[in-house]
């Protein structure tokens, strides 16, 4: 069996902002900090770098440097809508500044049917060479994919080789994880749960708390991957209340305020999200002092 590509800790990495304008210098130290702290594989323009407010020239620009600096690390590439044409025309215009695959996210807002989730991911992965990720994430988009879907595509096209889920449902991810065909990975999209996938099979984690820090989420990984679950146990339980934390406004609203406290960027967002409450910033500055 052929590797997985995308295993181990993913950072889906944020946009820094400045003055309204994206930050690429802190970026830039953004993914200069993720390699050298040992993240396995980049995920840009993804829900957390809040790619729906960046223009196609943004886009371009941040995958154009994440691929300068990323050291030969496998890269990840957001690129879904709420349709066929649009997603097609984000793969378009992104594909000639280096994508290793594509993670597409179920289409929002439509609130599509299950035959309609089915078609969309078999249309989008037809369209492109490269392998596809799927984005379950019935929070952000109103509309979850069941096991039964995503098995479907899985076993039905080639090139749909994994899934991000975020539905929050162990028992769905346990069946997809049982009934998923040989190389076909799963990925834990919500930070909390991950180590619960990977003891079932997860092969890793596409995640927010990476972005503060990498080394410790990679530590976590590392040791469920190697079947050393009392280590990452222990890696996890340090680890809990930041999860928690990176959730508890719209994420990525408090991950930018740790780490502007960190000096890594400002907490600056674009509308419609809006800076971190004072609250927030407070727990914050509690907890990465644990770190």
């Amino acid at each position: 069996m052929i590797a997985p590509l995308f295993k181990g800790c993913g950072t889906a990495l944020v946009t820094p902002f400045i003055d309204g304008e994206v930050d690429y210098e802190a970026y830039a130290a953004l993914i200069d900090r993720q390699v050298a702290l040992g993240a396995d594989f980049l995920v840009a323009l993804a829900t957390t770098g809040e790619t729906p407010t960046l223009s196609a020239e943004e886009k371009v620009a941040l995958l154009r440097l994440t691929h300068g600096l990323a050291g030969g690390k496998p890269m990840l590439v957001g690129c879904g809508s709420n349709s066929v044409p649009g997603t097609l025309a984000n793969m378009k215009l992104l594909e000639p500044y280096h994508v290793d695959g594509w993670l597409v996210v179920v289409p929002f807002y439509n609130k599509p049917t299950q035959e309609g989730m089915y078609q969309y991911f078999k249309a989008i992965a037809e369209a492109t060479d490269k392998p596809v990720i799927m984005y379950n994430v019935p929070g952000r988009t109103g509309a979850n994919m069941s096991a039964q879907t995503c098995l479907r595509l899985a076993h039905d096209v080639p090139n749909i080789v994994g899934i991000k889920e975020a539905s929050g449902k162990l028992e769905q991810v346990y069946e997809i994880l049982d009934g998923a065909p040989e190389g076909f990975v799963v990925l834990s999209g919500d930070d909390d749960l991950t180590l619960d996938m990977m003891k079932h099979g997860a092969v890793g984690c596409i995640s927010v708390a990476s972005n503060l820090v990498p080394d410790k989420v990679k530590a976590l990984t590392d040791a469920a991957l190697a079947g050393d679950f009392a280590a990452a146990e222990q890696i996890n339980a340090a680890l809990k209340p930041l999860y928690k934390a990176c959730f508890v406004e719209t994420s990525p609203i408090p991950a930018k305020a740790a780490m502007n406290l960190m000096g890594l960027c400002t907490k600056e967002m674009r509308l419609p999200l809006t800076e971190a409450s004072s609250s927030t910033v407070e727990l914050m500055q509690e907890l990465i002092q644990a770190f």
